[in-house]
């Protein structure tokens, strides 16, 4: 009887992280780049009152055995990397990864980071940057007597400037870097991830070559969250939420009972 108490309170703890989940992801529908995040679960170990095949006394082994379970637990929370819907914002940097691929970024201790996030502008001294002021590897620089910004599907930044306003020159190739398992990437918050070892090494090479993505530009990568899927999802854990803690009063109430046998 007791057994059952913790069961369903493991059951109560597995919804509310599955509803923190589908939370932060609704928080992030209007995150440029953002992916949403999926809560697993698995079963905890099991009682096993009679092994499956145990040998009776008349040399019959049984089919089935007994075994109680003991709830569940959290087993991981990966990242769901599929394509974001592409939103026009005739942005002049905004630019859009259609396909695989990540941006790479220099941190301020120097380490690379990788994003999705394209709301790209540059700083005070013309380097390409994200929102957060990370620049973009390899290191693109505009200069001063730019006057129109051009970047083509395969990352080629071509400028047209003052000096020479009526050709266009390239300045620089933009890379995107993919990894063998995306999920396994560390997000840092900021819409940026770090590289670990359960992602594999990133492998960067040119926007739309051997399988990569392509540059949109003017636009941006929303959201990968779908707002009905995950209310739905919501209203699911709530409700097994709701019957853990049923079962938990039912487990109560059967203890009562079972107490007031002695009266």
């Amino acid at each position: 009887m007791i057994k059952s108490l913790y069961t369903a309170a493991s059951g109560m703890r597995a919804q509310q992280t599955n509803v923190d989940t589908i939370s932060n992801n609704l928080a992030n529908v209007n995150t440029a780049g953002y992916k949403r995040t999926m809560a697993t679960f698995q079963d905890l170990m099991y009682v096993a009152m009679k092994a499956p095949g145990l040998e009776q006394n008349n040399a019959v082994s049984t089919p089935v055995g007994i075994e109680i379970g003991s709830g569940s637990r959290l087993s991981s929370t990966s990242r769901v990397f599929s394509q974001g819907v592409l939103e026009e914002t005739r942005g002049k940097f905004d630019l859009a990864i259609e396909g695989e691929g990540f941006f790479a970024v220099t941190l301020p201790d120097g380490s690379t980071a990788y994003t999705r996030d394209g709301h790209l502008m540059p700083d005070a001294e013309g380097k390409l940057v994200t929102t957060q002021g990370y620049p973009v590897s390899p290191q693109i620089t505009i200069g001063a007597d730019v006057m129109e910004v051009g970047i083509s599907p395969e990352g080629i930044v071509s400028v047209k400037t003052r000096g020479n306003p009526e050709q266009a020159t390239p300045i620089g190739n933009l890379q995107l870097t993919r990894f063998i398992n995306p999920a396994g990437l560390e997000a840092l918050g900021g819409n940026v991830f770090r590289q670990s070892s359960a992602s594999g090494q990133g492998v960067p090479d040119t926007p739309g070559r051997n399988g990569m993505g392509q540059l949109r530009m003017g636009y941006l990568e929303r959201s990968n969250v779908d707002v009905v899927n995950e209310l739905v999802a919501m209203i699911v854990a709530q409700r097994a939420y709701e019957v853990n803690s049923r079962a938990i009063r039912t487990s109560d109430d059967m203890l009562s009972q079972a107490n007031a046998l002695v009266r």
